[in-house]
C-alpha cells in the first residue's frame, strides 16, 4: 500500500478533511494558514478561502455550505467564499485557546474541541452545537476540565452505531472512549481506549534514528464501516488502525513526520485521505520528509462511514 501526493502546495497545519459525496470535492483546512481548501482530484484542482482566524474544524451543511469554528467563533457559510454568518461563541479566552479538532454527529448536531496553546492549563473542552428545526443556536459544553482535564482536544469520531464517541487528548498521549446516547446526547462510561508512551524526555527528529523510539502521539482520526478506528500519530510518521475492542490492527507508515488526521472518501468511500504539518517542524525534518504539510491518499479495503451533515 503506498501513498499519493495530492497536492503539491503544502499546509502549514492541515487539518479537519472530509469528502463531500454530493459535490465529488475533497475539503481540508490550513490552521495556521487561516485558510478553508477544496480539490477536485480527478481534475488535480485547488481552490482556496482565506478565513478572518485560525479555522479549527468544520462540516459540510445539510442545506448547503459549511458550519466552520473559527478561533473567535462558529460561523455558518451557505456557499463557498461567502459571507459568515455568526452562530455561537466558545467560552474560553481566545488570546491563548482556539477550536481545534471537530465534526457533527449523525443526528447533525456539531461538536468542536478547543486547545490551550500556552500547553500550560488543562483546560480544553469539547461543545455541541444545535441548529436543528431552525432553532436558535444551542451551544452545549459536553466535557470540560472538571470531568476530563485535557489541553489539546482531538480523535473525535463514532462508532458505526453512533454508541461510542471517541476523543482524544494529544499531550497525554491517550484516546478515550465513551457510550453515547444520540437522542438524549450524553456521554457515560468513559474508558481509556488506546494509550500511548509518552514523549521521551529531549527527544529531537533524527532522520537516522527511526524515531529514536517515539512513536508519537494521537491527533485527528476516522472510522470505517467494520467500526475500526484509524489515528493519524503526530510526530510518530504512521497512522494506527484500532479493532472496536481496541486491539491494534495495523501501522501505516505516512511520508511526513507529522500526520494530522485521515477521512475517507471516493466514490466507494475506500480512498484514506491524510492531512500534515510543517509549521514549526526543524530544518532537517523538512530535507527528510519535503512532502510534510501536503494531502496525501491511499486505497484500503475496507470503506470508510461518510461525512456527517451539519443540519439547521
Amino acid at each position: 500500500m503506498n501513498w499519493q501526493t495530492l497536492t503539491t502546495q503544502p499546509c502549514e497545519l492541515g487539518e479537519s478533511p472530509f469528502w463531500h459525496p454530493h459535490e465529488q470535492l475533497l475539503y481540508w483546512i490550513d490552521i495556521s494558514g487561516k485558510k478553508i481548501l477544496r480539490a477536485n482530484v480527478y481534475m488535480g484542482t485547488v481552490e482556496s478561502w482565506d478565513m478572518p482566524s485560525e479555522p479549527g474544524c468544520m462540516a459540510p451543511a445539510a442545506s448547503g455550505g459549511l458550519v466552520i469554528a473559527l478561533r473567535h467563533g462558529v460561523f455558518r457559510a451557505r456557499q463557498w467564499g461567502g459571507p459568515l454568518q455568526h452562530l455561537a461563541t466558545l467560552d474560553y479566552d481566545p488570546t491563548h485557546m482556539r477550536a481545534n479538532d471537530g465534526k457533527c454527529d449523525a443526528l447533525g448536531r456539531f461538536w468542536i474541541g478547543t486547545i490551550d496553546e500556552t500547553k500550560v492549563a488543562r483546560n480544553a473542552a469539547l461543545y455541541s452545537l444545535d441548529c436543528r428545526d431552525g432553532r436558535p443556536p444551542q451551544l452545549e459544553r459536553k466535557l470540560d476540565p472538571a470531568t476530563l482535564p485535557a489541553t489539546t482536544a482531538n480523535g473525535l469520531a463514532w462508532s458505526p452505531d453512533g454508541r461510542t464517541l471517541y476523543w482524544a487528548d494529544t499531550p497525554s498521549h491517550a484516546v478515550h472512549a465513551w457510550d453515547y446516547e444520540p437522542s438524549r446526547n450524553t456521554l457515560t462510561a468513559r474508558r481509556t481506549f488506546a494509550q500511548f508512551a509518552p514523549k521521551p524526555a529531549g527527544w529531537q527528529f533524527d532522520p537516522a534514528a527511526d524515531n529514536r523510539g517515539y512513536r508519537g502521539r494521537p491527533d485527528g482520526a476516522a472510522v470505517d464501516v467494520q467500526g475500526n478506528y484509524y489515528v493519524a500519530m503526530f510526530e510518530g510518521r504512521r497512522v494506527c488502525q484500532f479493532a472496536p475492542d481496541g486491539t491494534l490492527l495495523a501501522e501505516l507508515a505516512t511520508p511526513a513526520q507529522c500526520p494530522t488526521m485521515p477521512c475517507f472518501g471516493g466514490e466507494d468511500l475506500r480512498t484514506l485521505y491524510l492531512t500534515s504539518a510543517r509549521h514549526h517542524r526543524t530544518a532537517a525534518e523538512l530535507d527528510a520528509f519535503p512532502r510534510s504539510g501536503c494531502v496525501f491518499s491511499m486505497r484500503v479495503a475496507v470503506p470508510g462511514l461518510p461525512v456527517n451533515f451539519f443540519t439547521d
